[in-house]
């Protein structure tokens, strides 16, 4: 092998070898439903750890109309296919929307962060809220999960990732749920805040 061969297979080798994957585990705010993929948080995410040469590469299993639930039946598959370092834990919304009790949502989401934990991975929990329409009592206690979550199993949590956008109609779909395409650099940009810490 010349020094020029051996000197091409030793710079990409560790192209290779230095791969890390994030894992995002949601529901429809985080599968881009009704925008185009590479216009959605997770894909600008992306591109800002390539902007910083990042090793890590994103591996997106959310499906829309997710709960906790499926989340959990689904967790070990995706550790399993991904093996992950990062875990970005975006579930819970459609448990609110169905009516579903909290605490449900709480032991499901608990368990998924203790298998991605066992697994080796870091967890970031990703917030949410639902519609007032639900009643003060129960979006109190659906809210205060994701608190609650980040303290007992000491793991980072990002308030409410729609905060900056859902009063505002020009950053909204139709439906009054689903962020549009304008939107979606600030979610990105808020998450990131919160997932840089854990990149290094």
């Amino acid at each position: 092998m010349n020094k020029f061969v051996l000197f091409v297979v030793l710079s990409l080798t560790p192209l290779t070898i230095m791969a890390k994957s994030i894992l995002v585990m949601g529901d429809s705010i985080s599968a881009a439903f009704g925008i185009e993929v590479q216009q959605g948080w997770v894909a600008l995410l992306q591109n800002k750890l390539k902007d910083i040469n990042s090793p890590y590469l994103i591996d997106n299993e959310s499906i829309s109309g997710e709960t906790s639930a499926g989340g959990l039946a689904r967790i070990d598959s995706a550790l399993q296919k991904h093996l992950p370092e990062i875990v970005l834990l975006e579930l819970g919304a459609n448990d609110g929307l169905k009516g579903l009790q909290p605490l449900a949502m709480k032991d499901n989401l608990t368990e998924i962060v203790r298998r991605a934990q066992k697994s080796g991975a870091q967890v970031l929990l990703l917030g949410m809220k639902i519609p007032p329409n639900y009643g003060k009592r129960y979006i109190e206690m659906f809210y205060a999960i994701y608190p609650q979550l980040s303290k007992e199993l000491q793991i980072p949590y990002v308030p409410f990732i729609l905060e900056d956008v859902v009063l505002n109609p020009q950053m909204m779909q139709a439906d009054g749920l689903h962020p549009n395409a304008k939107a979606q650099p600030l979610i990105a940009e808020k998450i990131w805040q919160y997932l840089l810490p854990l990149l290094k």
